[in-house]
């Protein structure tokens, strides 16, 4: 299966949800597909994937590496998952529909702050007036320094 990066997202409600849209696209559920997804779900928040791999933790069981990629590779190009990166860290992983929809980062301390709905509506149209370009703020985050960063000068 071919990754999307525009993949429709799909909101899905619960595990059950998710596991029915997988089948219904004709895609196995294998134990390893499965912990990805509860992982996902248990999260509060996107999540790196060795962090779904290492089970969160320690709150579920832990998962290879290489599989948990494979398999987020998998649910992002059906829409169920989407990637993030967030400064210079590892890309984050969220259920599409879930959590946060854009973000700001500090690119002195790192430090990133999730933002949600129209937070950054304004500075998309202020984007579009200038150039033209329609601009989407949940794969990369905006950069900048954080207020106490921007204080230290």
């Amino acid at each position: 299966m071919t990754v999307s990066h525009h993949a429709v997202p799909v909101h899905l409600p619960s595990l059950v949800a998710a596991l029915g849209t997988l089948r219904a696209q004709g895609l196995r559920i294998s134990s390893a597909r499965r912990l990805v997804l509860e992982a996902l779900f248990a999260a509060e928040g996107p999540v790196t994937a060795d962090e779904v791999a290492g089970g969160l933790d320690g709150r579920l069981p832990a998962s290879d590496l290489a599989s948990v990629y494979r398999n987020l590779d998998t649910l992002e190009a059906l829409g169920v998952v989407r990637h993030v990166h967030v400064g210079h860290g590892p890309g984050l992983y969220a259920l599409a529909g879930r959590h946060e929809t854009g973000y700001v980062a500090c690119d002195r301390c790192g430090t990133r702050v999730a933002l949600e709905g129209d937070a950054l509506a304004a500075v998309g149209d202020a984007v579009r007036a200038a150039c033209g370009f329609a601009c989407a703020f949940d794969h990369f985050p905006l950069v900048g320094r954080c207020p106490d960063c921007a204080a230290e000068r």
